[in-house]
């Protein structure tokens, strides 16, 4: 009997133990699970942020268009440049995390990230102003590369040219308008309005030519020169450049490098700019370095024009007065004049030069006998009391005192009037060249005209003026606009940087 009390103290004892336990443990858990929210994730690498900005401004050069990659060309390659020297200076640290950075190399990074926020938003809203902001955050970048080059880490400082001029032999022969082969061809408005022209010009069009009618010029080969700071080594091989198949290596300056790149390196769109990238190559202590230098390749035919002219045209219309006829009396012995003065219809003038008097009938009587060459009367043209106006005087004079006269006379005159009316004049679609300036003929009596400019393909101008204020004095890439006497002359030029 005394057995049962104490095995239900065991028993209890147990529970209380196991208890015990069990709340030891579901408090660790709860702590270690507490431990894990607050300890903080760790933050990215370098390599990580580096390849997030390497994949960014690959995104935003695939999405520049031709205006882009004119007029934000020298962003992209500072945002180029500085992504480049800061791979060359964490090639060592990689994995580490990125907030351990010294200031100076994340102030770095975060001037690369507002440079390619400032590119998206010129993507994203092309304007004048969208670019001026690129700029202005392209500055920090450029002065990060000239620190850059004060310490032991080789950097590109910058490069030239910008744009790769376009090929001179390019297999295909122009044609001139009217030539025989030509087919004949809609009139396009670069205005997308879809509106016929009255009068189409025919155009010259470029036309594939066999080989043997081929232009014979050679391209010009593409110099080359880079300013750089620690990039080549005393002791080790010289720079290397690449693009595409062609590699050469690199003539040695202080302070620079130079190359000669033969211009078919370079591949080239007949209608459209281009991005091309070349390599540049470095060994330096056991370690390879690349840099990638971008270039905007200009293609075979710069772009299309449009010139209307609005005139205003006067004609001159006629038509032919007869006055009613007036009589002029006179009693024997006597001379008498009638005067009588005409204005013009409104609207019409006489024509000075077209007019005359006539004599309808000179009457005269002698004792009541019939007998005309007793009147020595006349019509005449007198001055007139009005402008515009046309006089006359009819008079009948007796030749003899005791003769009696009458006059009958009128004028004819031509009545002139000018009527106003338009006349457009559209040059039609006309193909821009390289190598020859495009003229066309500007109409007397212009009073407004509109220039049509389609460049590369993708980059559209309009412009508009009166004739009183001259034709237009504006700034296209490329493109010179000018007048020579009364002919608008457009001059591609490839070395026309913006």
């Amino acid at each position: 009997m005394a057995a049962a009390p104490r095995s239900t103290d065991h028993a209890r004892c147990f529970r209380r133990v196991l208890g015990v336990l069990v709340a030891a443990v579901v408090a660790a858990a709860a702590v270690i699970a507490v431990a894990r929210e607050e300890m903080p994730l760790p933050g990215p690498t370098v390599d990580e942020r580096i390849a997030g900005l390497r994949t960014e401004r690959a995104s935003l050069q695939a999405r520049a268009d031709s205006e882009a990659r004119i007029g934000l060309l020298s962003d992209f390659r500072a945002a180029s440049l500085l992504l480049d020297a800061l791979v060359v200076r964490s090639d060592s640290e990689g994995n580490r995390e990125f907030d351990d950075l010294p200031a100076f190399r994340r102030e770095a990074f975060a001037e690369l990230e507002a440079l390619n926020a400032a590119l998206k938003d010129a993507l994203d809203r092309p304007g004048e102003g969208a670019r001026v902001a690129a700029r202005k955050a392209a500055a920090p970048v450029v002065a990060q590369l000239d620190r850059m080059a004060g310490d032991s880490g080789p950097v590109v400082l910058s490069y030239a040219p910008s744009f790769v001029p376009p090929r001179r032999a390019t297999g295909e022969l122009t044609l001139a308008p009217g030539a025989p082969g030509t087919a004949p061809q809609g009139v396009l408005r670069l205005d997308g309005s879809g509106v016929p022209a009255a009068h189409p010009t025919p155009q010259a069009v470029p036309r594939y030519a066999p080989d043997f009618t081929a232009s014979g010029d050679d391209d010009l080969p593409l110099q080359i020169e880079i300013v750089a700071s620690q990039l080549a080594s005393a002791d080790g091989p010289p720079p290397v450049l690449a693009i595409g198949p062609w590699r050469g290596q690199a003539m040695m300056a202080p302070g620079r490098l130079r190359f000669v790149v033969p211009r078919a390196a370079f591949p080239t769109d007949a209608r459209r700019t281009s991005f091309a990238a070349a390599t540049l190559s470095v060994r330096r202590d056991s370690r390879t370095m690349l840099f990638q230098l971008l270039f905007t390749v200009l293609p075979d035919r710069p772009g299309s024009f449009a010139f209307d002219q609005r005139m205003v045209t006067t004609t001159s219309e006629s038509n032919t007065l007869v006055s009613p006829e007036i009589l002029a009396r006179a009693p024997a012995g006597e001379t008498r004049t009638v005067r009588r003065c005409f204005d013009p219809p409104a609207g019409w003038r006489f024509d000075k030069e077209r007019q005359r008097v006539v004599i309808v009938e000179r009457l005269g009587w002698q004792d009541d006998t019939s007998d005309p060459t007793m009147n020595a009367g006349s019509v005449e043209f007198v001055p007139a009391e009005a402008p515009g106006q046309v006089c006359i005087a009819v008079i009948a004079r007796p030749v003899m005192r005791s003769a009696r006269t009458a006059t009958i006379g009128r004028f004819e005159a031509t009545l002139v009037r000018d009527r106003q009316g338009e006349r457009a004049v559209k040059s039609g679609v006309r193909a821009l060249d390289w190598r020859e300036a495009v003229r066309v003929p500007i109409e007397p009596g212009i009073v407004e005209w509109k220039l049509y400019m389609r460049l590369f393909d993708d980059i559209d101008r309009e412009f508009a003026g009166t004739g009183d204020a001259g034709l237009p004095r504006v700034s296209v890439p490329f493109l010179h606009i000018g007048v020579d006497g009364q002919t608008l002359v457009l001059r591609a030029d490839p070395t026309a940087m913006p």
